[in-house]
């Protein structure tokens, strides 16, 4: 499972049925208006989404549509207090009675339309990098013509859209289809503690062991399926961070293989940005090379969705809700380079890969290492996939009810790892789920974490691109209350190594670390408590968002992802959530302890888990009762200001 703050990690938060509800009813529909309802957008035309109010007007009469629109008013937002201290909830948010707009907002420029023959592919999940060189350079210009697709977020040769977009320039003219991904170079000097005691930037860091496994397990398997289709995949390797452009646009002009186009998919994280639209952009402008960027990570693209950044899930969701319809289709075939004949067709076997050197290249960090019996790549998650719609004990059937106690983490998917990685696409496990017609109210909340809750936090990501992993990324009522609260008194401090060596006085916490060390992984409702006490039990705020952020991007397979840094963030520094009432150390940031979680599920069940758990706060109290007695000023286990 996602690092999954319920709130926001992957398929861990509470339902909105309603829109199951008005997805079902779209799927009906389409086939009735499909002769009528066609729209007129950018030079194509597209099957327009019913609207909410049509949809309610259709199920007026409807018993099991009243009853799962009254359940959608329990708005997910809204999780329980935890506090013994502090009971009272604030208002609910008053929900706005305006049907949202079945039209998108203005998006940026997209790729020409003329570049889009058939309906298979919206042009408004494109985006034009280049405004100056809309379209492809002419073929027969260029030495052994192509069309290049960038691979980085989504790789994966099946339902992506960024290749199918790619494929298609190459159908178009004629010319052979190549893929190029490009390996993270490993810094100049890897990073250290701070002189301020804050761990190092992991983005900063060479990858772990953990994670470059899991990336190059997944990235051979797609090299061997592009392989079978005649597709060449280049793997690139920079000589440092500053020269990805430079090594890009070599690739791309070389006299051995001039690409007419370069087709990229999307990530909203600073550093992929900086390489695409820092670096390699400027450079392929200026060779008259267009770059066409294609978000195939999200159901609905993230400038289509909403041009801003997004207060919360119920200003996000009926913006979503208006075009969900539109985006939400079946995939096209990917047939690589079906189109060519003869040797142009078998190119791809071309290509001889050195995956010891790739790995040596990346300089991959031994410390933490892969997790036994963790597979990369499609087939491995679509077995979990068929697991979880099929078991029947746990999986879908129980999701709604079981997902947010740990005790049951099989009821989750744990397909988060697959997702960030983009070795299988979501919009896939949409359509299937949507498709079996079983258990409506487990597939509601699947529904409702895949689609709002994930999508809002590329929303957030990309509409926050310098501030997304600080404190300058909270709303103002946030940071300014998290300022007020920064020197209260701490009952217990820790540093970030001891936190990551799970040595608190608090075995649950322990284990819910143990548990991200030793399997890559943190279960929903746990990572929000954990967050929430890395506020509590070190030096400020700042220091508890760069640990939690950390410790997530270093140890969990799904770590360094939009999700994650909204998931640390909403438990930290209140994104996308509300003020609640104001206490020590907290300010208004919604509150969680100990007691609260054991009166939702078994605690000593989970801590027994994982051994040395219990163990370690057993010494973590003796600890701080010597230090106290002594009156030791060191930094951790005594009751001291910050």
């Amino acid at each position: 499972m996602r690092r999954c703050l319920p709130v926001y990690a992957l398929f861990s938060s509470s339902s909105s049925p309603l829109l199951v509800s008005w997805l079902s009813a779209a799927s009906a529909l389409h086939r009735v208006h499909q002769s009528t309802a066609f729209i007129s957008q950018r030079g194509q035309n597209y099957l327009s989404a019913p609207s909410l109010p049509t949809l309610q007007r259709h199920f007026h009469h409807s018993t099991s549509f009243r009853h799962i629109s009254h359940q959608a008013s329990k708005h997910p937002d809204e999780l329980p207090q935890s506090s013994t201290t502090a009971k009272s909830s604030p208002s609910k948010p008053k929900m706005s009675k305006k049907s949202p707009k079945s039209n998108s907002p203005p998006g940026p420029p997209h790729a020409p339309s003329s570049l889009f023959p058939s309906t298979a592919i919206d042009p408004t999940r494109t985006k034009l990098l280049t405004p100056s060189t809309p379209l492809p350079r002419p073929p027969h210009s260029l030495s052994n013509p192509h069309i290049l697709y960038w691979m980085m977020r989504d790789v994966r040769t099946v339902d992506n859209w960024a290749l199918l977009f790619a494929q298609s320039l190459a159908v178009q003219h004629s010319i052979p289809l190549r893929v190029a991904y490009v390996l993270p170079p490993p810094p100049a000097i890897e990073p250290q503690e701070g002189d301020d005691g804050l761990p190092p930037n992991p983005a900063d860091m060479s990858p772990t062991e953990r994670h470059g496994t899991f990336t190059l397990e997944g990235l051979r398997l797609v090299a061997d399926e592009l392989n079978r289709v005649g597709v060449t995949l280049d793997v690139l390797r920079p000589p440092s961070r500053d020269d990805v452009g430079k090594t890009m646009h070599a690739h791309v002009t070389s006299c051995h293989h001039e690409a007419v186009a370069v087709v990229c998919d999307m990530s909203p994280l600073r550093r992929t940005r900086q390489w695409i639209e820092g670096q390699t952009v400027p450079l392929l402008e200026g060779e008259n090379v267009p770059v066409y960027q294609v978000d195939a990570h999200n159901i609905v693209p993230v400038w289509m969705a909403s041009n801003k950044r997004e207060v919360g899930a119920r200003t996000l969701r009926p913006k979503i809700h208006g075009v969900f319809g539109r985006y939400c289709c079946t995939f096209p075939e990917f047939v690589g380079n079906a189109h060519l004949e003869g040797k142009e067709a078998s190119m791809g076997q071309e290509t001889t890969h050195d995956w010891e050197g790739y790995k040596a290249f990346m300089k991959l960090d031994e410390s933490i290492k892969s997790v036994p019996g963790m597979k990369a790549g499609r087939e491995a998650a679509m077995a979990r996939w068929k697991e979880f719609c099929t078991s029947k004990q746990q999986g879908l059937k129980n999701f709604d009810t079981l997902r947010n106690d740990p005790n049951y983490s099989s009821v989750c998917t744990n397909l988060s790892p697959y997702i960030n990685h983009g070795q299988i696409s979501f919009q896939r496990l949409s359509l299937e789920v949507r498709a079996l017609k079983t258990h409506p109210n487990g597939t509601a909340a699947f529904i409702e974490e895949g689609v709002v809750r994930r999508e809002l936090s590329d929303n957030f990501v990309y509409y926050t691109p310098d501030g997304y992993d600080s404190l300058e990324g909270a709303a103002d009522w946030a940071r300014e209350s998290l300022e007020l609260h920064a020197q209260d008194e701490r009952e217990h401090l820790y540093t970030w190594r001891e936190l990551e060596r799970g040595e608190t006085h608090d075995d649950l916490w322990n284990a819910g670390q143990l548990q991200l060390v030793r399997e890559g992984g943190l279960h929903g409702f746990m990572r929000m408590y954990w967050a929430k006490k890395i506020l509590e039990w070190t030096i400020s705020p700042s220091y508890a968002l760069a640990t939690a952020q950390y410790f997530n991007d270093r140890y969990a397979y799904d770590g360094n992802d939009p999700n994650g840094f909204v998931g640390v963030g909403w438990s930290i520094m209140g994104i996308h959530d509300m003020g609640w009432k104001e206490r020590p150390i907290f300010g208004k940031i919604r509150y969680m302890n100990y007691a609260g979680c054991k009166r939702k599920f078994k605690i000593d069940s989970f801590v027994a888990r994982y051994k040395g758990a219990k163990e370690n706060a057993v010494k973590a109290e003796r600890a701080a009762a010597v230090k106290s007695k002594n009156g030791s000023d060191s930094l951790s286990g005594k009751k001291r200001k910050a």
